[in-house]
């Protein structure tokens, strides 16, 4: 009796060393470096949403990041048991050459996916937006040399100026509603910031006989102003005081007259790719201010947080005018009288400068 307990007692002291000494193997090869890539270049290795282990390793296998699939499989079922459990992201991420098994892990589970930079222009419209997030292939932000074109489908009905321009990181299998969605949530959140401290009323002050205390009640108005500004200029210094020009005009009930209403009103947003015509600025549509009072009837564009700032809190100003200065900017007038100078100023350079055979600067404006 006494030698069979003896025999089994060495069993179990051989089996519990084999284990021991699989686990240190194993552990060795989960810790010990990996295979090498050629010239030392990282992998990049797409982790899909959902992805099961095993769907992982295979992919790390393929990519070249890991040399036996089944080996990573069992080390995270040993860490597993060993009370760890890395819980691994979706997204697209870049493997180190040699990395391991326990670094890669750790890349998966605590490390920040390769991103994409979704670069979103001033003063698109909608149509335009939805174009450039259909077509465009957007770069990796620093990393591997690598382009991610979005997909999905765009949200249908998406109202004019609802969007904030900006530039928006993305993650491989991140779609164009996702993205929108986001702009949208930029906006609400811009205003949300901004909306408390905003300063229009007091340029009602200044004049002797206000007809519209306040022309930016809400912030659909702010909106459509800032539509306006974003379009009449696309430099941000200079938005502030094109605001106050317009912000005056409506306090007096003059009308904003801008060019870039009446070309919406022919194109819904698309660019005309010509000069406007005495026709078309004498032609009533809801949006053509040299035809209507006040502001068009929706955004013609999607301004960004730089004319909505603008337009909430504009200059202090009595400019009623603005033309272009022939130096990539704008000079500002209080009277028409004034103004009639800055144009007669400005064609006179511009035709100097024609038959110096230099280019007149144009002002700024949105891509």
């Amino acid at each position: 009796m006494g030698k069979l307990l003896g025999f089994v007692f060495a069993i179990v002291l051989l089996g519990a060393a084999a284990a021991g000494g699989g686990y240190f193997w194993l552990n060795g090869v989960y810790t010990g470096a990996g295979p090498a890539s050629e010239a030392g270049k990282p992998r990049v290795v797409m982790v899909e949403r959902g992805a099961s282990s095993q769907a992982i390793a295979t992919k790390l296998k393929e990519a070249g990041a890991i040399s036996d699939a089944e080996q990573f499989r069992l080390a995270l079922r040993v860490r597993e048991f060993m009370g760890e459990k890395p819980v691994m992201k979706a997204g697209e991420y870049e493997i180190a050459s040699g990395a391991s098994m326990e670094t890669i892990v750790k890349e998966l589970s605590t490390g920040a996916p390769l991103q994409y930079a979704v670069i979103v222009p001033e003063g698109l419209s909608v149509v335009q937006i939805l174009g450039l997030l259909r077509e465009h292939e957007w770069k990796a932000t620093g990393g591997p040399e690598r382009t991610y074109k979005l997909g999905g489908d765009a949200p249908a009905d998406i109202a004019e100026g609802s969007l904030l321009p900006g530039d928006y990181a993305v993650s491989r299998g991140d779609t164009i509603g996702e993205v929108v969605d986001r702009m949208k949530k930029a906006q609400k959140d811009l205003f949300a910031e901004i909306w408390a401290a905003r300063d229009t009323n007091s340029l009602a002050s200044q004049w002797d006989k206000p007809q519209l205390a306040d022309p930016v009640k809400t912030q659909m108005e702010a909106v459509i102003l800032a539509s306006v500004v974003e379009k009449e200029t696309g430099n941000m210094d200079e938005q502030p005081m094109v605001a106050a020009a317009m912000v005056n005009r409506l306090i007096l009930g003059m009308r904003l007259q801008a060019d870039s209403t009446t070309i919406y009103g022919i194109t819904k947003g698309v660019p005309i790719g010509r000069s406007i015509t005495s026709k078309e600025l004498a032609d009533h549509t809801p949006w053509n201010t040299y035809q209507i009072d006040g502001l068009p009837e929706t955004p013609i564009c999607n301004p960004g947080a730089g004319a909505i700032r603008a337009v909430l809190k504009p200059a202090k100003s009595k400019a009623l005018y603005f033309v272009a200065d022939g130096k990539g900017g704008h000079v500002f007038a209080e009277s028409y009288v004034e103004h009639a100078k800055n144009v007669e100023a400005y064609w006179k350079l511009r035709k100097a400068n024609e038959a110096a055979g230099v280019n007149t600067p144009a002002v700024k404006q949105p891509q």
